[in-house]
């Protein structure tokens, strides 16, 4: 996500970062590619214009001409007023005193609320809450199928009722008493949505939202529509009242426009991102994360948070000891491989690595992609045992018969080769007094 934003941006920068001295034309020819790189992006004009302003402001007003690296202070007055316009402190989700408290999902049709239903209820799980989801989308019969499957698959409880003849504001009533009885501490509300607004959706959301009184009313939105989600979220809140949202599909939103004016133009908070398809891609919101990502400087925490879901600690320190002896094998490489795999796109991984975002610019694209890392796992597979354990003793004819079997060529099980024994050594000098806090923060051991 904010691929477009991030390069323009470190381009903007670039030049002054650096400089031992500025002057104020100086900053204003940096600020004035902002302000394009903002608009490209799609944020506000608004938002934009005034953006500029402060930082201009505030580089006057704190004197940054006369301090000792003048450039990097003006990009840490943009990191602070960055992470302003995205909301300035991470918002929880409210609860009720007496359970359930209720979540109620509103949006657009296509703006993902029913998955974003059942991710919402996987994290509360993974949190320790135990919660139930209701199908009160009566207008589309896919959509009750669609969350129930999504329960089966992920085990948790789904009210739904026979559309015929029923309506959706008595759905929401009885799932609130089911809830109630089965003791859940959360209800998710998934409702129906429109292609457009319409005075019949709002009176209908309305009504269940008076009948039931969630404790959370969340706007759901498409964040690849920039602006028109933007002037959704604006109208879904004078109309019904909203308390947060939350902007699916932002890692395929490489320009960032509205996550950059959601905050300004609504006043509302955004409660968590959608960053995938997988049930696992929903993060909490956190501004100052956000932020540094946009600004190339990475995001650690939610690295490591990433890699403690699928590292467990006595697997940490097992590798570590491995690590450590210089046993680091193909097997090993495999787990490492997939415990990458299922922390989201290998890009949005990278460019949570300080450092690594301006290296993503210069990475071939079928670096990057699923396929490469299906292919990796294909030529380990068809490694035997021993050479999984010894890939040293992999020659001429064991790289033909892998290559073979793994439908690659023997130049490409040779490159994984080389790619093993350099991630041997660097994990070892990681280990060996390097920096071993860095390695077991990857590993998920913080």
């Amino acid at each position: 996500m904010f691929e477009a934003l991030t390069a323009k941006l470190n381009n903007a920068f670039s030049r002054i970062a650096s400089k031992g001295r500025l002057s104020g034309k100086d900053v204003d020819a940096a600020l004035r590619e902002v302000r394009m790189a903002l608009l490209e992006a799609d944020v506000d004009f608004k938002v934009a214009r005034e953006f500029v302003r402060t930082v201009k402001d505030r580089s006057v007003g704190e004197n940054v001409f006369s301090t000792l690296s003048p450039g990097q202070t003006v990009i840490k007055i943009v990191h602070e007023e960055i992470r302003e316009i995205l909301g300035g402190e991470a918002s929880v989700l409210m609860r009720s005193s007496k359970p359930p408290s209720v979540v109620m999902l509103v949006g657009l049709q296509g703006s993902g609320k029913t998955t974003t239903a059942a991710k919402l209820a996987l994290r509360l799980r993974k949190d320790g809450h135990s919660s139930m989801m209701a199908a009160c989308d009566l207008q589309r019969p896919a959509a009750i199928a669609q969350l129930a499957q999504l329960g089966r698959e992920l085990r948790i409880p789904v009210h739904r009722e026979d559309p015929v003849g029923n309506s959706a504001l008595n759905v929401a009533k009885k799932a609130v008493e089911a809830a109630r009885d089965a003791g859940s501490r959360w209800l998710i509300l998934d409702t129906a949505g429109r292609l457009h607004l319409d005075d019949d959706l709002m009176d209908e959301l309305a009504r269940m939202r008076d009948a039931v009184n969630p404790v959370e009313t969340l706007l759901v939105v498409d964040a690849m529509t920039g602006q028109d989600a933007v002037r959704s979220g604006a109208e879904f809140n004078e109309r019904i009242g909203l308390t947060g949202m939350v902007l699916t599909k932002m890692d395929g939103d490489a320009r960032g426009g509205a996550a950059l004016s959601m905050k300004s133009v609504t006043g509302l908070p955004i409660k968590f991102i959608g960053v995938g398809e997988r049930a696992s891609a929903l993060e909490d919101y956190h501004p100052d994360r956000l932020a540094s990502r946009i600004l190339g400087m990475g995001d650690v925490e939610t690295l490591v948070e990433k890699a403690q879901q699928q590292i467990d600690a006595e697997e940490a320190a097992n590798l570590e000891r491995r690590i450590r002896r210089n046993q680091f094998d193909m097997n090993d490489l495999l787990k490492q491989f997939r415990a990458l795999k299922s922390m989201g796109p290998l890009g949005d991984v990278l460019g949570m690595i300080p450092g690594m975002s301006a290296m993503r610019g210069r990475i071939r694209p079928g670096d990057l992609d699923d396929r490469r890392m299906a292919q990796v796992e294909a030529v380990i597979l068809s490694m035997t045992p021993l050479e999984r354990e010894n890939p040293g003793i992999i020659k001429g004819s064991r790289r033909k018969r892998i290559a073979l079997g793994s439908g690659t060529s023997p130049a490409q099980v040779n490159q994984l080769l080389n790619q093993h024994r350099q991630m041997q050594k660097m994990m070892k000098k990681l280990s060996s007094g390097g920096n071993p806090r860095a390695l077991m923060g990857m590993l998920g051991r913080g």
